[in-house]
């Protein structure tokens, strides 16, 4: 195969610079030769008529040769340039030859700089989608994480950044956030994707809900279990519009296809209130909330009904852990009255 063919292959399958690939593949022969040729000046260029890589060396003009390496005479000079004099520098033909570990040494740095060259071209054609929602098709399950192939691109979405519970089924679509575009891959890994954060999720409902994406209702917060739970503050910029009700939908329609992408996972949407009360009875959603009562900044004890506790506590305790968690103060809930008057009671009874 001629070199013209394998550029104009490397250039059609990768997408890379015809020019740029010819001068690596040039810089990387003349490494080889530099290595064991260290004292000579040599250049190395791409002849398109030969399709060769034609490499050169300085020569010093003399009258008398002394070193056929580094001198031509005057005589000889003249055949390629009729105007050198003495003391002049000529650029010709190499004719030197490189051994096997020279070769060696010049596919290392091609294929290094080949690599690095694709590299900078994913960077500059991802960077700027970093932090957005990309569509990918599952293309590889490894122990740790999935590889995603974006068109010609492929990124890598960690274990620890998957949603637990997220089947690796290889072919089937997926969404994720790209949280992360590197100048150079990391363990191979250039495109870093994320489905776990609570970024993601955001993204979603601006995805599926016009007036989170137009601002028209903001998502003041989120608290996030992955697999478990979501829950999600909003509040309306605008008196015309609920903003609870514009996020789930009459029937929940507007809600449903973010609930299918997080497949198991659940979410509580909720009325933002600039009133530390009303916002930490508005977070333990789906419970009924009698009474809260701010102890101090940083906690807060809370009175339901008895028939309310679990679904504010919620399955190992994860439904109050998440309301602590978005409204920033720990949460404590009181003893219903039944059980203050049981105690009460129980403290009231004659010792025999």
């Amino acid at each position: 195969m001629k070199l013209s063919d394998v550029i104009a292959e490397l250039t059609e399958e990768r997408g890379l610079d015809k020019a740029a690939l010819a001068s690596i593949i040039a810089e990387g022969i003349l490494a080889a030769y530099q290595k064991k040729y260290p004292y000579l000046e040599l250049k190395a260029i791409y002849d398109k008529e030969s399709d060769e890589i034609q490499i050169t060396v300085e020569k010093e003009v003399v009258s008398s040769v002394d070193d056929d390496e580094l001198q031509i005479s005057l005589r000889k000079a003249r055949f390629v340039d009729s105007k050198v004099n003495v003391g002049d520098k000529l650029w010709l033909p190499f004719e030197g030859a490189i051994g096997r570990i020279e070769i060696l040494r010049a596919r290392q740095i091609i294929a290094s700089s080949i690599r690095r060259m694709e590299a900078d071209a994913v960077y500059r054609e991802f960077k700027d989608k970093e932090g957005s929602v990309i569509y990918g098709v599952i293309h590889k399950c490894e122990r740790g994480g999935t590889v995603v192939k974006l068109r010609d691109n492929l990124a890598f979405l960690p274990k620890s950044l998957s949603i637990p519970g997220d089947k690796c089924i290889v072919g089937f679509s997926i969404r994720a956030l790209l949280k992360e575009v590197l100048q150079e891959p990391r363990n191979e890994n250039q495109l870093i994707l994320d489905r776990a954060s609570n970024t993601f999720l955001a993204k979603l409902f601006e995805l599926e809900i016009p007036e989170v994406f137009e601002r028209l209702v903001e998502i003041k917060k989120i608290a996030r279990i992955p697999g478990y739970k979501s829950k999600v503050a909003v509040m309306s910029h605008d008196k015309n519009i609920d903003p609870v009700g514009t996020c789930v939908g009459v029937g929940g329609v507007r809600i449903k296809p973010i609930l299918k992408e997080l497949a198991s996972e659940k979410i509580d949407v909720l009325p933002w209130s600039d009133s530390l009360e009303d916002l930490v009875a508005n977070s333990l959603k789906p419970a009924r909330v009698n009474r809260v009562e701010l102890v101090n900044s940083k906690s807060a004890n809370v009175w339901v009904d008895e028939d309310q506790r679990s679904l504010a506590i919620g399955k190992m305790g994860q439904n109050i852990a998440l309301a602590s968690k978005l409204v920033g103060i720990d949460i404590h809930l009181m003893p219903s009255q039944k059980d203050e008057n049981k105690d009460e009671a129980k403290r009231e009874e004659p010792i025999e």
